[in-house]
């Protein structure tokens, strides 16, 4: 019995404390971030925006295109000046993504 005490408490703590790991802030119950991309040594905010999306539902599916390519196309844009990232999540069930570039 009391093994089996042991098993079940090391094996809630795992469950309980082993967290994933992730390249953003995220809120148990809600989330709703912009985070950079990145930058380039093209000077200046960019004349033109390009957004992609895609999104995820119930953690199992996920469903869109979210690449910088895809977001450069939409906005008519050759020359990227910088990108953000934006997510929206409602308790790990429902997540909107967005890629939003700037550029000329």
């Amino acid at each position: 019995m009391n093994n089996l005490l042991n098993l079940l408490t090391v094996s809630v703590a795992a469950l309980v404390l082993g967290g994933c790991a992730t390249n953003l802030p995220v809120g148990g119950l809600f989330t709703n971030v912009t985070l950079p991309v990145g930058a380039t040594s093209n000077n200046g905010a960019g004349s033109k925006v390009g957004e992609a999306d895609c999104a995820s539902y119930l953690a199992m599916i996920s469903t869109g295109d979210c690449s910088i390519d895809t977001a450069k196309k939409n906005g008519g844009i050759s020359t990227v000046t910088h990108a953000d990232w934006q997510a929206h999540n409602i308790l790990g069930l429902i997540g909107h993504y967005k890629v939003v570039v700037h550029g000329d």
